[in-house]
């Protein structure tokens, strides 16, 4: 079937056809229905507690924590609401080492991070590395995780914090952080996760898998951008130093006026995770299977990149022989699809998560990341299905 048929036969598809749901998720209607009245009538400061407006908003942020909490197990004042994933995880890393140095002459001085970590927190363990604390950076196998083994073989006493990310934000990989946890514990050292790709996805309990801070991004789980949260342990507890001085609010750990309809949308967003996840999870796989078996029937030369199994149901990660992965992204204009981290989208260099799998160059800039999500349709599917295999049947010269 051409693409002119396939178009035709399409017309109820709205073009282009998003699949780019690592890098970003549409805001939930029932999200932004909650935010509305906060945007509105409800402006009041929630630091204003001396009248009704502030109080009102005060009201809606504590829901929101209690929304975010419950998701992932954590106690309501274990939730401190930050502008993303970026800031939490700055916060966490650099607010753990600040305490170590200033109360304990940085005793505890050694931090442990794997090569595929999302660019924020690689930057920032480098920023650390420049203060003076050993960071120590573990590898990955050909199917991305990383070996328990080989984190045992550098945990010692002197260790502050591991930091691994519970699902890579390229391939989808699912990290096994109940047992790093258990690990950290009997060292002694801090479990900090980046879960801006695993939370909504995936279940999530802090206190099972013992998660000392766990950075979160609103707009991964079908909420609003600029808003996002860094879950901080009470019992044991974790201490670290603010990285922004003002007002003392969220408890004197991240100072500025919490912006009340954000935190709204972010707390709904994260109450219709806690309810749908399971038959979310059940729908994408079954999309995500479909996808795949319809692209590797269609055409050859197709190689899916992390585990197969231990991934998030949608997230699809493919190599393709023979074309580039700039060069087919170009060719496939009525998809919104990715060949990587949308921080990295500039850049023209294979992605270096792909390439610390052990893939050569050329395999890895031949890779496209699919992201499937909770308003992707079977049709748009058979579309995408289609649309690869006349683009690659094209540029590979083969008609």
């Amino acid at each position: 079937m051409s693409l002119t048929v396939l178009r035709q036969a399409s017309a109820n598809i709205k073009l282009p056809i998003y699949l780019d749901y690592q890098a970003t998720t549409p805001l939930d209607p029932r999200a932004l229905e909650a935010m509305m009245p906060y945007l509105t009538e409800h402006f009041g400061n929630p630091h204003s507690s001396t009248h009704v407006f502030g109080s009102t908003s005060a009201d809606a942020v504590e829901r929101a924590r209690e929304q975010v909490a419950s998701l992932i197990g954590a106690d309501p004042r274990e939730i401190i609401f930050t502008s993303g994933a970026t800031e939490a995880n700055n916060l966490a890393l650099k607010g753990v080492a600040a305490f170590e140095y200033e109360h304990h002459k940085g005793r505890r001085n050694r931090v442990i991070t794997v090569v595929t970590e999302h660019k924020c927190v690689i930057e920032t363990c480098k920023h650390l590395g420049r203060d003076g604390l050993e960071i120590v950076t573990l590898p990955v196998n050909d199917r991305g995780f990383v070996d328990l083994g080989e984190l045992a073989d550098v945990m010692n006493d002197e260790t502050l914090l591991v930091s691994v990310m519970g699902v890579n934000n390229e391939t989808g990989v699912i990290q096994p952080l109940a047992e790093i946890g258990a690990l950290c514990r009997e060292y002694g050292a801090h479990l900090h996760s980046d879960c801006a790709q695993a939370v909504g996805k995936i279940p999530l309990d802090v206190n099972a898998m013992n998660i000392d801070l766990m950075s979160i991004s609103s707009h991964k789980v079908y909420g609003p951008k600029g808003v996002g949260a860094l879950y901080m342990r009470r019992r044991p507890r974790v201490r670290l130093l603010p990285m922004t001085d003002g007002g003392g609010q969220e408890r004197g750990m991240r100072s500025g006026t919490v912006p009340t309809p954000s935190c709204v949308g972010f707390g709904e967003a994260c109450a219709i995770a806690e309810a749908e996840m399971e038959s979310d999870n059940e729908r994408l796989a079954a999309l995500r299977d479909r996808l795949l078996e319809g692209i590797t029937a269609s055409v050859e030369g197709v190689s899916l990149n992390g585990d197969r199994t231990r991934r998030i149901p949608g997230n699809l990660n493919l190599s393709f022989t023979g074309v580039g992965g700039e060069q087919l992204v170009e060719a496939l204009s009525d998809l919104a699809v990715s060949t990587g981290s949308a921080c990295n989208s500039a850049s023209v260099e294979p992605s270096y998560v792909l390439m610390a799998m052990g893939m050569g160059s050329e395999r890895a800039d031949a890779s496209i990341r699919f992201g499937i999500g909770r308003f992707t349709t079977e049709a748009e599917i058979d579309y995408a299905i289609q649309t690869v295999a006349e683009q690659l049947s094209r540029l590979r010269g083969e008609k």
